[in-house]
């Protein structure tokens, strides 16, 4: 089907929400990538032009390293990445190929990008997700190699929507928070790392919205981060409606604090998703009650050799000292083929996403979980912290017996276990007898249920964590949990949205972790709502028929004081 002309683009187009929130401006376009010229004769000189295209790959590393520098840990995680990407060998043995054979030297950089999209996106997993940074990557190569402006967010002083075909990390991670009032892109998914870090910057973001890049730059738009809902043009009217309901929302999360409970006083614990020492602080300071996730990649995935146990135990104490005595769940290396380690490369494999990653990596590099397992001993002890550790990717209760035993002979308490893979759910009632506490990874347990890849945008439908198969994997597992007296949590995507909070918790969920920005609005979320009313929510969200379905009939039924500031 054809694309709709930025004439034609009018009214209300509706794409999937990410981060939430109302937002209202003119649109910034991004700016499109650089491409080779057209005819660009061979290289007179291949081995000065190679000379040439190492030193613009370099420029970009330097300049990324460089951003990474300032970030905050999330942002400065995926800068660190993608300068490694423009560090990769690979890429200049391809271009010295495409430069051999009679190309130009922006031509020989193209090809040899394209040669590699190609094939992270079959591997498919981690280095599909990467194809963006890739391409943004040989785009600012080429840049330098031309003498031309990088692409990306041209200058702009007014608050505006940035909208783009698909924004780069570098250009998310950097986005200056006090001009950017909302994000809006034509590709991506619900786990890309625009919706992560919009998430985590508090930003309204919308993605999979068609013709967005046709969309005149200037042009009014409104924004809804909640609902998916873009409206070009829009009226006065409904920007007076969007800020009322803004400050209606403002107004109720004022009131919004202290522990998660629903209406009739059943306990559920809002926590914090975090990346880093920055986030550890900056979520420490606001009102939740510790953390979900500690995703601890951060401190392998940019190094050359493996962290020693005291460089690891020093990062770690500086995580969990801002919070105190409030639990941090810490979940152990998830990395292997699908996002591969310097010091622990264990070859390639037909299919990463199903491959050694996770647990299954650590089976092989024991020493890795071990050093790991003692550092956070150390950083415990030291600090006096609630550390619950947890293991991604366990599959089997064999598996969860071992990591629990790894985890008591290093001295730490409690072990848990991620269920994101469909058979653990399954067999919940085995699995979690073995471990202490449970936490579902909503994101990878959709995409394993609906074997759909989470970083293909255009199969984001499938990947809806309102698809009544996943609630049903879900209900599984939280009831195998309930017949061993496991707590079982939330730290996906999912635990961030208020209407689908209150199903989980009538699920048996007891603790969701997300974005610290999302903790306000499902703390408020379930002050409305009884148990009995989330147990009756949950039921009507199974028996739906469609995802749509399922979330049309929630928001119907969930009380008005939530549904009106959605």
């Amino acid at each position: 089907m054809a694309e709709p002309s930025s004439a034609t683009l009018s009214g209300a187009r509706v794409g999937i929400g990410v981060s939430p929130g109302t937002a209202f401006g003119p649109v910034v376009q991004v700016a499109p990538p650089v491409r080779p010229p057209a005819g660009e004769p061979a290289a007179a000189d291949p081995e000065a032009a190679l000379v040439r295209i190492k030193a613009a790959f370099e420029g970009v590393a330097q300049d990324l390293t460089a951003r990474a520098a300032t970030a905050d840990d999330t942002a400065q995680q995926i800068l660190t990445a993608t300068a490694l990407i423009a560090r990769d060998k690979g890429l200049i043995k391809a271009a010295t190929k495409h430069l051999s054979a009679g190309k130009g030297p922006a031509a020989a950089v193209d090809a040899a990008v394209e040669d590699y999209a190609a094939q992270f996106t079959a591997l498919g997993g981690y280095f599909a997700e990467r194809v963006t940074d890739l391409r943004d990557v040989g785009s600012r190569a080429l840049a330098r190699l031309l003498g031309v402006p990088a692409p990306g967010i041209p200058p702009f002083s007014v608050p505006s929507v940035v909208v783009a075909e698909d924004l780069a990390p570098a250009e998310t991670a950097t986005l200056d928070r006090s001009l950017v009032v909302a994000i809006v892109t034509q590709a991506g998914g619900r786990t890309s790392h625009t919706a992560i870090l919009a998430a985590q910057m508090g930003i309204p973001a919308v993605v999979q919205l068609p013709g967005a890049t046709r969309i005149a730059p200037g042009t009014p738009i409104a924004v809804d981060g909640d609902t998916g809902e873009v409206t070009l043009n829009p009226t006065a009217q409904y920007v007076e409606d969007l800020v009322v309901r803004r400050r209606r929302r403002t107004a109720a999360l004022v009131g919004s604090h202290g522990p998660g409970v629903t209406r009739d006083g059943h306990p559920v614990a809002l926590l914090a998703n975090i990346g880093g020492v920055e986030d550890a602080v900056q979520a420490a300071a606001l009102d939740v009650e510790g953390v979900g996730l500690f995703r601890t990649e951060f401190v392998f995935l940019s190094s050359e050799r493996a962290p020693t146990v005291a460089e690891q135990a020093e990062i770690y104490r500086q995580v969990l000292t801002p919070f105190g005595r409030r639990r941090v769940v810490v979940r152990t290396l998830d990395a292997g083929a699908d996002k591969p380690l310097a010091f622990a490369n264990l070859g390639p494999e037909e299919n990463p996403a199903l491959g050694r990653r996770g647990l299954r990596l650590s089976a092989e590099r024991p020493d890795l979980l071990d050093s790991q397992l003692e550092a956070l001993a150390i950083a415990a002890r030291d600090t006096g912290a609630d550390v619950r550790v947890m293991a991604p990717m366990v599959a089997t209760a064999e598996e969860a017996a071992w990591f629990s035993r790894r985890v008591k002979e290093n001295g730490l308490p409690k072990s848990g276990v991620m269920i994101e893979v469909p058979g653990a759910a399954l067999r919940a009632e085995h699995v979690l007898a073995e471990v202490d506490f449970a936490s579902l990874g909503t994101n990878d347990l959709a995409q394993y249920t609906m074997a759909a890849d989470r970083m293909q945008g255009e199969l984001s439908d499938l990947l809806d964590p309102w698809q009544p198969a996943v609630l049903d994997v879900i209900a599984l597992a939280c009831r195998g949990a309930a017949v061993t007296g496991t707590p079982i949590g939330v730290c996906g995507e999912a635990g961030g949205d208020p209407l689908l909070a209150l199903v989980l918790v009538g699920l048996g969920v007891s603790s969701l972790s997300m974005a610290p920005s999302k903790v306000g609005i499902v703390r408020f979320a379930l002050s409305l709502h009884s148990l009995p009313e989330c147990q009756r929510l949950a039921s009507l969200a199974r028996d739906a028929r469609t995802a749509r379905d399922a979330l049309d009939v929630v928001r119907a039924e969930a009380r008005t004081g939530l549904t009106e500031i959605l």
